[in-house]
This record gives structure tokens, sequence and C-alpha cells, in this order.
């Protein structure tokens, strides 16, 4: 390694001294909006591409409807959330859905391999609730700060313009939470055979909050009633030689016959809590929460019965964000949530505009109609709603301007205490140990498929980034790595003698303390301050 290379800066030149971890309140606590370097991060990255979106670029949509069952499994849905939305039967609340590619750009083929984005935008009568995911249920990395990183690592070469595979794994290889989501896409679910049959999720974990301001932890996830399926390499390529949307066509076909898509809404819950008896962090976007121990609870279904009357007004300028929710459903400390919170809506008003909740597309329904003191702004189609004296655009106010909601007879309220800082996280054991149980979990056409990817891979890498991922894959699964280091043409005992990655504590073990990325535990950072 070159020691002589430049260090890492913010743009206003301040050195950065972790690019790893974002700063939150106590290793399991939410990030602080002091958080300068992420901010600057995030936002320069929002904005790097115009017109079109930085990532999910390509995409195709559709209306719909939703109606809630009432029930969370076979309990009342008002047990575990105060939200009407899934409480309220009989209602068929309308729905605006895009489902997405992530890396590509907008002309970009669907038989991509790709995880694909499935945005859903719920109008209800108490405003609009945004759930942002994928097919896949899980992510890449679990800190907000290396979201760009990560898609830089993943889009073409900045020089020749062209996606390599050395890229991908440099970044992978160095970045074990990340094995998880690879095992996934690079199998054949990497490639979903169309949107109508895969399923979707939110990935990342929210609270549900009932009137007596208890919370629960909460996944969300869409089950296609059409059933599953996906493709190999050889069949995606197949299609691509013909047909580079072939996904839109199958969604708008089924439409217009009258075949309308209808996926289940389930949810999966644990009690609100650190639950220490756990591998991972329920707090974790990389891991999944294992279905024996929490079942998936029907709680709804999503019809999608009507296509866009035109593809730019809405599909491309539709917005989502993760931080649109409505009273019953709150933010959890997961820290991709908490970043990606601030850049959805941050990318959405640079890349539409300031006023974009204007459009008719992600406006909200006319009984939640928005009154606002927002004012004026690039492209304003109207003034919003206001209070009865039009001269007011301030709260609080005497003379007729608009008020607040009233308060919930209980509110949830969390407690948070613990040293500001960045936090590696504690449980990483599952970094491996849920990427080898897919491996296991696969038949035996998707593990040949999964190994053939990966070997084509490896043979484009060179030969430290292989031999790091051949050793991250025999960690997963032994026969997992032995299968990619024989095709690939690797030594697979060269690859297991390499020393452990820096400042990570080895394969399926966790570390021993709460630590900062600077190795100091909490109890170090304890006696220091006493000191």
């Amino acid at each position: 390694m070159d020691d002589d290379r430049k260090t890492l800066t913010t743009r206003q030149g301040h050195p950065v001294r972790d690019n790893q971890s974002m700063r939150t309140v106590g290793e399991r606590g939410p990030a602080t909006l002091e958080n300068y370097q992420f901010i600057e991060k995030i936002t320069h990255f929002d904005r790097e591409r115009i017109p079109e979106r930085v990532v999910h670029a390509r995409g195709a949509a559709a209306h719909g409807w939703f109606e809630a069952y009432g029930k969370i499994g076979d309990e009342p849905a008002s047990k575990y959330t105060r939200a009407r939305v899934l409480n309220e039967t009989g209602v068929k609340t309308p729905m605006f859905v895009r489902f997405s590619t992530v890396i590509g750009s907008k002309d970009s083929p669907e038989t991509a391999r790709d995880p694909r984005g499935f945005a859903v935008k719920f109008k209800t009568v108490e405003g609009n609730w945004d759930l942002v995911g994928n097919n896949l249920k899980i992510f890449f990395i679990r800190d907000a700060i290396k979201f760009p990183d990560m898609i830089h690592a993943f889009k073409p070469d900045p020089v020749t313009n062209r996606q390599e595979a050395w890229r991908f794994f440099d970044f992978v290889s160095q970045t074990p939470e990340a094995l998880h989501m690879v095992t996934w896409v690079k199998s054949p679910w990497g490639i979903p055979a169309n949107y109508r049959e895969m399923e979707g999720s939110g990935v990342n974990t929210y609270k549900l909050v009932n009137d007596q301001g208890v919370a629960h932890l909460v996944k969300f996830h869409w089950v296609p009633k059409q059933g599953v399926r996906n493709l190999t390499t050889e069949q995606a390529e197949e299609i691509q030689a013909r047909e580079v949307g072939h996904a839109t066509k199958d969604l708008y076909d089924a439409i217009d016959r009258g075949d309308y898509p209808e996926w289940e809404f389930c949810v999966q819950i644990m009690s609100d809590g650190p639950h220490d008896e756990l591998d991972f962090d329920p707090l974790d976007d990389t891991k999944r929460w294992p279905e024996d121990q929490f079942p998936l609870l029907p709680v709804g279904r999503m019809v999608l019965d009507r296509k866009p009357d035109n593809f730019f007004a809405e599909a491309e300028q539709s917005a989502f964000g993760t931080g649109v929710l409505v009273d019953g459903i709150d933010f959890s400390d997961d820290k991709m949530l908490q970043g990606r919170t601030l850049s959805y809506s941050d990318t959405q008003r640079y890349r539409v505009g300031p006023n974009y909740l204007q459009l008719p597309v992600n406006a909200p329904q006319e009984k939640a109609r928005a009154h606002t003191n927002q004012r004026d702004g690039q492209m304003a189609y109207h003034v919003d709603g206001g209070g009865a004296n039009p001269h007011v655009n301030y709260e609080p106010s005497t003379q007729g301007g608009l008020r607040e909601a009233p308060k919930p007879a209980r509110d949830y309220h969390q407690h948070v205490e613990g040293y500001l800082g960045r936090y590696q996280i504690t449980r990483t054991t599952d970094d491996y140990k849920q990427a080898g149980e897919r491996y296991r979990s696969f038949e035996d056409w998707e593990r040949d498929d999964l190994v053939a990817n990966l070997v084509a891979d490896m043979k484009a890498c060179p030969k430290d980034i292989a031999l790091r991922m051949v050793w991250h894959f025999w960690h997963c699964d032994e026969d997992y790595g032995r299968r990619v280091a024989e095709g690939a043409g690797i030594d697979l005992q060269e690859a297991l003698k390499l020393p452990l990655l820096p400042h990570h504590p080895g394969p399926n073990k966790a570390r021993p303390a709460s630590t900062f990325t600077d190795g100091t535990t909490v109890d170090q950072a304890a006696r220091q301050a006493a000191e």
C-alpha cells in the first residue's frame, strides 16, 4: 500500500479522521444533526446527476389501492399502532408505486443484475406515508455515511465509464457486512423475472406506536400473490437480446388485460429494545430477522390497477422519502434509516424542485390537503392552504393563522443516553453467518448460478481482491469459498493465510464491548473522562 497517499478531507479542507461511521448518541442511539461531515458528503452526492435520479433511474410505476385487514396476524392492529391506515377496514387507500433498478441509467436494461427498488406512496386521510425499500429485504451497508462510497464503487469507472467487477469487490472486500447482500444479488435473486413476481420490503427497521405510547420494532414486507420468480444469467441475457424494458411491458400488459398485480402486506414485530439475546442488532439493515422467530404477520393487501397517464409527469416526477410517516409509525435508530431520511427528501428538492410536493403525483389526497406556511421557491404552482388570514404565514399567531394539531393523549418517548461518538457495531457475528445460511438455503441451480457469476467476477479482479473475497466466502461457508476458488483458479490455501481485516473482530465473532472506531471502548472513554 502506498503510504504517501493524500489524506481524505471535507470540502472545507478538514481532515476526515473517520469515514466509516456517523456520530450517534450511544452505539444504538440516534444520529445527531451536527454530523457535518456526513451532511456535506450525502447532500453533495444527492446532487451528482441531473436530471435523472442518481440511483433508481430506470423505473416503471402504477396506481392502485391498499386495504387493511384491521388485524396484525390474529390480533387487532390497534394493539400495536394507532395509524388509521392500518386499522380501518373497508377503506381503499389510494397508492402510487414505483419499481426500479438501482445502479443503471434511465435507459439501462431491466435484466440487469441489481436490487430492485420497491417504493410505495400511501395517500392516507392523515397524509402521505412513503415506504421505500427493495426486493431483497436487506442492504449492503448499515451506516449511511458509506452510501456515496458504495454507489461510487458500483457505478461505472469515472475514467472509462464502464462498470468494473474489481471496483465492486474492492469495496466489498473491505466491508464484510455486505457479504449477505452480495450472496443474494449474485444469485438468481439478483435478477427478478419481472416486477409482478418479486417481493418487496421496507428494509429498514421502523416502530409501530399505539394509543398508549407503547412502541414495537417492525419490518414491513410485500409478498406477491403471483408468486416469486427469478432469472439465471443465461435466461436474462436471452431476454436482453430482444427487449431492454421487459419488466415494464410485463407490468403494463398485465394491467391492460385486467390481471391486476396484488401483494399481501405483512410485518415482522419484536418488542422495542436492544435484544442482546440475538447475534445481530435488529437495527442492522444488512441482516434479516429470522422468520421462524419473527413470522410474517398479514396486515392488508395492495392491488395495482391503473397505468400512469403520462410517464414523465408521474413515474419520473414521483418522489419518495423514508421520513414521510403517519402518526402511529415512527423512526427507529437504524443508522441507514436516519441518513436516508435526510438524503431522500433532499434529493427530491434538488432533482424535481423545492415545490415537488405540489405536483399531483406527490400531493396528499384531498382529505389531507396540505396547509403550511411554506411559500414561494422555484416553480411554485400555487400557495399552500393557509389559515383564515392570508397576511399571516407564521405560527404562533393570534390573528387567524394556522395552529398546531392536537397532541396524542399518550405519546412515545424514547429514553436515550450515551457518549457522543463514532461507533463500530458490536454484534458482527452474523456478517458471515447469515450469508452462509443463505448460501445453504439455495436450491442447487441457484447455488450453481451464484458460483458461476462470482467466478466470472473473480477472474476480472486483481489477485489481492480475489484472494480476500475467497477468504470471506470460505468463512461464510467452506463449500462456498472452495467452489469459487476452484472455478476462478485461486489458491484457496493462500487465501486462507490472509490476516484479519484491520479494525474487525474476525469472521463469526462479535466485538467484546461497545467500541468507537478508533478502538477505544466506552468503558475506557468513561475512565478517561473521570480522570
